[in-house]
């Protein structure tokens, strides 16, 4: 396992970590034992980063979590949470004012167990309004930095767009990280456009999904996902292609989106501690560059096409 600083807050994090939004049940039910074994599984195999938000399950991730981690020295890993999305019954809320920014930042500790956040981030900030990102959410988070209750602070987003636009609109220091997901994978590389600005003002980069939320997967793409049907075809070919090959394009996936150093880590999800093995195992060995250039080009003009988030 390879370690690597997250821009310049010293944490230095495995170039694979541990998402824990499965642990929620997002995309299906879980065994909490399971998936309390996922958990140690990623630590025992070099893991140390581990991200979750309130809004995965919930608050049911963050509780599930905060079981597995009354089993784990605090040493052993770093934490990310969020703050900005959230839900109840069934129904998913935004509040991204700088109050309750902070009343979230204590309900995640409860619920978590701990007593330090090392990351706490701006989650999804396309569904705010970024003026009130910029100028009351960071702020308040800001505050919460000075008086040690977070170590560093970053924001999350799918669009790249609004990553940069947030640094642009606040003062240097402010954000420390980004995270984005489903932009550095076998089909679509664009984080990499963005890699110098964010390198420029010593701003860490997190990936985020390496199996583009399922799009590169051997089962096939989930119903749920937004991505256009002709997208989904073609990495369905490519899928495809690699299972001839004798080689799961879910390896090949996870192996590409870990192997630019440029990036400090890559965030995966389970809540099967057997599949959070396969995946430590994946990132022993670099991807074969012949394969993923034929991956690449069997997705053709489908490559950087996206979506909305939702």
């Amino acid at each position: 396992m390879e370690y690597r600083e997250i821009g310049q807050t010293g944490m230095k994090v495995s170039q694979l970590s541990f998402g824990a939004s499965s642990l929620g049940g997002v995309f299906h039910d879980i065994d909490e034992g399971r998936a309390i074994e996922a958990v140690y599984a990623a630590i025992e195999g070099g893991i140390n980063f581990i991200d979750v938000s309130p809004y995965y399950g919930h608050y049911k991730a963050e509780t599930v979590l905060g079981k597995a981690l009354r089993g784990i020295p605090r040493e052993k890993y770093y934490l990310s949470t969020k703050v900005g999305r959230y839900g109840k019954d069934g129904v998913n809320t935004w509040d991204y004012s700088g109050r309750r920014a902070q009343s979230s930042v204590e309900e995640s500790m409860e619920r978590l167990g701990i007593d330090h956040i090392d990351l706490i981030n701006v989650h999804d900030i396309e569904f705010a309004d970024l003026q009130q990102v910029a100028e009351e959410t960071l702020p308040a988070l800001v505050e919460l930095r000075e008086k040690g209750v977070v170590s560093h602070v970053g924001i999350t987003d799918l669009q790249l767009e609004n990553l940069k636009w947030v640094v642009e609109h606040t003062p240097k220091g402010t954000v420390e990280s980004v995270l984005n997901f489903c932009h550095y994978c076998l089909n679509d590389d664009a984080l990499v456009d963005y890699l110098p600005f964010f390198e420029e003002r010593g701003i860490g980069v997190i990936n985020a999904s390496p199996l583009s939320m399922g799009l590169l997967s051997s089962r096939g793409v989930p119903d749920w996902h937004p991505a256009p049907q002709p997208l989904v075809e073609a990495c369905r070919r490519a899928a495809e292609y690699c299972r001839e090959a004798g080689y799961p394009i879910e390896k090949l996936a996870v192996q590409y989106s870990v192997g630019n150093p440029r990036i400090a880590t890559t965030l995966f999800s389970s809540a099967n501690p057997d599949n959070v093995r396969k995946n430590l195992a994946y990132v022993s060995e670099p991807a074969p560059a012949d394969l993923v250039a034929k991956v690449r080009a069997i997705i053709a003009d489908q490559q950087r096409v996206t979506w909305r988030n939702s």
